[in-house]
Formats: C-alpha cells, sequence, structure tokens
C-alpha cells in the first residue's frame, strides 16, 4: 500500500515538473515586445466597455450618458486598430504560442471592435488561423456573426445582443434557426445559448424568440 501511495505521488511529482518545464519552455518562446504592447492595447479595449456598464445600469441604454461615452470608445479602438493592424502586417495572425492567449484573444477583439470594412478585410485571414491552430473557433465564430448583422443578414450563433427599442429589454438580434442554435454553438466550441445569456440575467425561451423573429420579419417584407 505505502509503495502504491509513493508511486502515485511520485507520478504527481513528475507531471508537475514537466508542466513546470513546459510552461517555462512557452514562456521562452514568446515574444516578450509583442506580449507588453498587446497587453496595452488589452487594457485599454477593456477597461472603457467596463466602465460602459456602470453607466448602462445607471441612466439606461439608450441614455445620452451611454452614447456619448460610445464615442469615447470608438476613438480608442480606432487607434487599437492601428496598432494590431501594424502587428498583423508585420507578423500574420500570431498564435497563443507567440504572443500567450491574451495577446491572441487581443488581435481577435480588436478586429471583432473595428468597423465592418476592416472586419471583412481580416475575416480570411482569421478563418486561415483557426485551420492552422493560430485562433479559435468561437472568435471566428462571433465574428461572423457580426458581420452577417452590419450586412443586415440574421445571425448564425446568437452571440449578439441589442436593446429592443419597444420594451428597452436587453435580447438576441435575429438569428437562424433558433431551436438548433446550440448544435451550432457547440460545434465550434461555444457553451449553450442559456449559460450565455445568463451574462445580461435572461432567461433563454425559444418560443419567445420565435414570435418575435416572425415580427421583426414581417416589418422587413
Amino acid at each position: 500500500m505505502k509503495v502504491g501511495i509513493l508511486l502515485i505521488l511520485f507520478g504527481i511529482l513528475i507531471s508537475n515538473l514537466v508542466t513546470g518545464q513546459n510552461e517555462i519552455i512557452q514562456e521562452t518562446n514568446l515574444n516578450k515586445d509583442l506580449v507588453l504592447i498587446l497587453d496595452s492595447i488589452y487594457q485599454e479595449d477593456q477597461k472603457y466597455r467596463e466602465e460602459i456598464q456602470e453607466i448602462e445600469t445607471k441612466y439606461g441604454w439608450n441614455s445620452k450618458e451611454v452614447q456619448d461615452f460610445w464615442k469615447i470608445i470608438a476613438v480608442k479602438d480606432s487607434i487599437n486598430l492601428i496598432k494590431v493592424e501594424k502587428i498583423i502586417t508585420e507578423n500574420g495572425w500570431l498564435g497563443s504560442d507567440i504572443i500567450g492567449e491574451k495577446g491572441n484573444k487581443t488581435l481577435f477583439l480588436v478586429i471583432q471592435h473595428a468597423d465592418t470594412k476592416a472586419q471583412l478585410k481580416y475575416l480570411p485571414l482569421l478563418r486561415e488561423a483557426v485551420k492552422n491552430g493560430n485562433a479559435k473557433a468561437e472568435h471566428l465564430a462571433l465574428l461572423e456573426d457580426r458581420i452577417l448583422l452590419s450586412q443586415g443578414k440574421k445571425q448564425i450563433y446568437g452571440s449578439q445582443l441589442m436593446s429592443d427599442p419597444k420594451s428597452n429589454e436587453i435580447v438576441l438580434f435575429p438569428m437562424i434557426k433558433p431551436e438548433t442554435v446550440n448544435e451550432r454553438r457547440k460545434n465550434i466550441g461555444l457553451g449553450s445559448i442559456e449559460e450565455y445569456l445568463k451574462n445580461w440575467d435572461i432567461v433563454w425561451d425559444v418560443e419567445k424568440f420565435q414570435q418575435r423573429m416572425a415580427e421583426y420579419d414581417l416589418k422587413r417584407k
């Protein structure tokens, strides 16, 4: 029994040592200059979006205060885009093995928050990066949803929300086949729509959504 326990403990020790060595190797391979630049960009991207949540809670989604703050965010986003475009132009879409998980996520976030022209420009590059293991499939899904909506089409994965002008509720933008959305989300590594919507205290009701969609389609005709 003691021998068995010692073997287990030894195995855990070896595993921890290997994990530690792998982390050291990975850390060594990172481009630290780019990691620092992208970390700064990430902070700029997220800082103002975190602040606007408080303003939305205080004044409401469609308030002048919120609209004015979005203008500030738009300026910050344009500056971040210039920086990220330079990195992508010089290096391609780098994977987390070179710029870390946060750095890789930052590339996506800045493109996701850019205008439609920039999104369409980098969509093929992101698709290729996903194929090569240098980007996450869920990031591609989120970008595709946003582009579709900007083109007046329906989203696929249910990632994008809006404020209902009638009720001021936070609701999903129009989406294709809402009854099978979880299958599509699962296929690209996203959690369920139910869990996702909990972030906004929304209970997923597919029948209610379908009814809203029917009203939306009637207005478009």
